[in-house]
C-alpha cells in the first residue's frame, strides 16, 4: 500500500523553492546512507534552524534498504520536533534514472523524485521526465529534471566529461515536461576532485545568468557543489589518507549561485570527508578502540559541525525555517 509523505509529516520543494528564491539562498540538500549521517543533518540544521532536503541517490537505496531509510525519514521529523525545531524536511530521490524507481520512491513517502534523463538525448529526457511528472503532480510530489551532464562519479552516476547546459534549451524543457526545478551544467562535478591542480577553480556563472533570465524565478539545482575543504583534505592525509589534489567549488562562488535563481545546492563529497577525517583521527590516535560509537560519534560531530558552517555561511539558508 503506498504511502503518503504527507502522513509522515515531510513537505514537497515547491514553498521551499518559492521562498529561496525570493529570499536569495539555496536550501541544503545533504545526502544520507546511515544514522550517523542522519542525526548529523537534523542537529545541524535545527540548531541553525534551516529547512533541508534529506537526498537518498539509488546506491544508497541499495546500501540500506528503501524500507529502513524511509522509516529513518519518518524518524528524523520525529527527532527534529524532540529537539525543539519545527523545520520543513524533505524526502528527495538523487538520480532516479528510471521511472519505475521513481514510482516507487513516490510509492514509499518521498515527497520529491529526481529523474536524471540527461544520458538520454534531449527527446527522451523530455519524455521521461514528462512521464514522471504526470505520475508523481498526481500525488503532489515534486520533480527535479536535468540539462547536461555532470562529470565525475557519484555511486552509480558516472561521467568523463562536462556537457555544459544549454541555455536556449530550458524554456522548451521547462514548458513540455512540468518539472518544478531544473539541475543544470555549469562546471560543478561529482566527487572530491573536481579540477586539476594548477587550475582557477571557476563555475560558469555566466550561463547560470543566461538561464535565469530565460526562464525568471524558477528553481535551479546545483549537484556535485562540495567545496573540498583544504584542511579536511589534509586531515585524512595527516591521518594516513591518499587523497591526492582533491579540489572543490570555491565557497564564495557557491553563495553568490545562491543569491541568485539557485535554489538548491547538492552537497554529499564535503560530508563524506569530514567523517572520514574524523574516523581516521581516532584509529591513529586510539589504535586500540574498537567501539563503534567511539569513532562513529567524533564523525557525527565533525559533519554536523560542518553543515552548519554550509548553511550560514554557504547557502544562506539558517534561520530560513
Amino acid at each position: 500500500m503506498a504511502v503518503s509523505y504527507k502522513k509522515i509529516g515531510l513537505v514537497n520543494t515547491r514553498e521551499m523553492f518559492a521562498k529561496a528564491v525570493a529570499g536569495g539562498y539555496a536550501i541544503p540538500a545533504y545526502n544520507f546512507n546511515n544514522m550517523e549521517q542522519l542525526q548529523a543533518i537534523i542537529q545541524a540544521c535545527v540548531e541553525v534552524k534551516s529547512p533541508v532536503i534529506l537526498q537518498v541517490s539509488s546506491g544508497a537505496r541499495k546500501y540500506a534498504n528503501q524500507t529502513l531509510l524511509r522509516y529513518m525519514a519518518e524518524g528524523a521529523v520525529e527527532f527534529a520536533k524532540e529537539l525543539g525545531g519545527n523545520i520543513p524536511i524533505c524526502l528527495h530521490l538523487d538520480h532516479g534514472d528510471t521511472f519505475e524507481l521513481c514510482k516507487s520512491c513516490i510509492e514509499t513517502g518521498f515527497s520529491s523524485v529526481m529523474i536524471d534523463g540527461s544520458h538520454h538525448p534531449y527527446e527522451k529526457n523530455v519524455e521521461l521526465t514528462r512521464q514522471v511528472v504526470e505520475y508523481a503532480h498526481q500525488f503532489d510530489v515534486t520533480v527535479e529534471g536535468e540539462l547536461g551532464v555532470l562529470a565525475g562519479i557519484e555511486d552509480d552516476v558516472k561521467a568523463e566529461s562536462h556537457t555544459y547546459t544549454r541555455p536556449e534549451e530550458v524554456q522548451d524543457f521547462v514548458s513540455r515536461t512540468g518539472v518544478d526545478s531544473l539541475a543544470i551544467s555549469i562546471g560543478t562535478s561529482h566527487g572530491a576532485y573536481k579540477f586539476k591542480p594548477g587550475t582557477n577553480p571557476k563555475i560558469r556563472l555566466d550561463i547560470l545568468h543566461e538561464i535565469e533570465k530565460r526562464i525568471p524565478g524558477f528553481p535551479i539545482v546545483l549537484h556535485g557543489s562540495s567545496s573540498v575543504p583544504p584542511e579536511i583534505v589534509a586531515m585524512v592525509n595527516n591521518y594516513g589518507g591518499k587523497l591526492k589534489d582533491a579540489i572543490g567549488i570555491p565557497e564564495e562562488q557557491l553563495r553568490e549561485a545562491a543569491r541568485s535563481a539557485v535554489c538548491k545546492i547538492n552537497i554529499d563529497s564535503d560530508g563524506r570527508l569530514a567523517m572520514t577525517a574524523a574516523i581516521r583521527k581516532v584509529f591513529v590516535e586510539k589504535p586500540d578502540e574498537f567501539d563503534p560509537r567511539k569513532y562513529l560519534g567524533p564523525a557525527r560531530d565533525a559533519l554536523k559541525n560542518l553543515y552548519k558552517h554550509k548553511c550560514e555561511a554557504v547557502l544562506g539558508s539558517a534561520g530560513r525555517a
